[in-house]
């Protein structure tokens, strides 16, 4: 593949990637290899079926114009907000209610059980709500003291 990646909208919104070949390719998907722990590097370029048409190492280094195009569609389908503050818990016994403080502004959130909270690498944790809805903490060893106090409780 191509050191340059082509990368354009359509009339209808989608993502068309062209390739060396010139040949269009719409409605391509960028899906991250490591969302967590690596979010700009190793971003893929799938079409439908999830066969990969691109591969794009480190989107520090592409253009601004795809690293513009890939950075709006993944925020755009990806929904994971960031526990900056873990103000209050209801109760250290579960289920219990969340009120913490994230990237996306403040919200409660009810923890069902404690296996709910799982470990991402080293450092991070990913909490799951009742609804589903996943809440990451990117580092558990660099957030606030109360906040930190308030996690070695359930882990």
């Amino acid at each position: 593949m191509s050191n340059t990646i082509q990368l354009r909208r359509d009339a209808f919104g989608k993502l068309v990637f062209t390739g060396d070949d010139g040949v269009d390719v719409v409605g391509v998907i960028p899906v991250r290899a490591f969302p967590i722990q690596a979010p700009t590097r190793g971003i893929s370029l799938v079409r439908d079926g999830g066969k990969e048409v691109a591969w794009i190492d480190d989107l520090a280094t592409a253009s601004e114009q795809v690293r513009s195009l890939v950075t709006e569609e993944l925020e755009g389908r990806e929904f994971i907000p960031e526990i900056l503050h873990i103000t209050d818990v209801s109760s250290f016994a579960t289920p219990c209610t969340w009120f913490v403080k994230t990237d996306r502004g403040e919200t409660q959130f009810v923890l069902k059980v404690d296996e709910d909270i799982r470990r991402v690498g080293e450092a991070s944790l990913l909490i799951a709500d009742n609804h589903g809805i996943n809440f990451l903490v990117r580092d558990m060893f660099r957030i606030d003291k109360h906040s930190r106090k308030i996690l070695d409780r359930f882990l």
